[in-house]
């Protein structure tokens, strides 16, 4: 079982501007690409910042000054790495409260961006791809159950587990596991067990 990481799911080639580029150019490609936001890279491709819609917005707003991307990005940049993974690179934008994460390389060049709308292609797995992985993955190969021993609905990512297994002490890690699934929304437990070997 390997949950998919940022390499997985960032945009690769991500469009980046240098910090001399004007408003005018970044408006122009936020327009023409599609996107909500930038990296802006040194000479060396390392991010120093990000200039989003909402720092476009900003600047219009302000006094006049200097419409530059160094002048207009967020600094520094909170930037992702390809091993993490999607959970971790959600919980960073949360905490950070932003949208998107330029995701660099070891020698912290930029490789990728790796956005919300990324993130959300988990919770749009099928069905029947998280059904087997729990069954296969989960049950069978790691936890050691027969697969005639559980059955497993996955209806729109909210999978019900229901059988019984040998021991009480499984359920909940059969649970967990199944949580950590990708595209997983839910888990609903109804399992039993033969024997308790949970009691003192």
């Amino acid at each position: 079982m390997r949950n998919r990481s940022v390499a997985d799911l960032m945009t690769p080639n991500a469009v980046a501007v240098q910090p001399g580029t004007v408003f005018r150019e970044i408006a122009h490609l936020l327009d023409e690409y599609d996107i909500t936001a930038v990296p802006v890279v040194d000479q060396d491709d390392r991010p120093l910042g990000v200039v989003s819609e909402a720092d476009l917005l900003r600047r219009q707003t302000a006094r006049p000054g200097p419409s530059t991307a160094e002048a207009l990005m967020s600094s520094p940049a909170v930037v992702a790495r390809p091993a993490w993974s999607a959970v971790r690179a959600a919980r960073t934008m949360e905490e950070k409260k932003v949208k998107r994460l330029p995701v660099v390389d070891d020698s912290g060049r930029l490789i990728g961006v790796i956005s919300r709308s990324d993130l959300v292609q988990l919770f749009l797995r099928r069905d029947r791809a998280i059904q087997e992985e729990i069954l296969e993955d989960v049950l069978t190969c790691t936890l050691g159950v027969s697969p005639s021993a559980v059955t497993v609905d996955v209806a729109n990512g909210t999978v019900t587990l229901s059988g019984t297994l040998e021991r009480k002490s499984l359920v909940p890690i059969a649970v967990r596991m199944s949580e950590s699934v990708d595209g997983v929304v839910e888990v609903i437990d109804r399992l039993t067990f033969v024997r308790d070997d949970t009691a003192a």
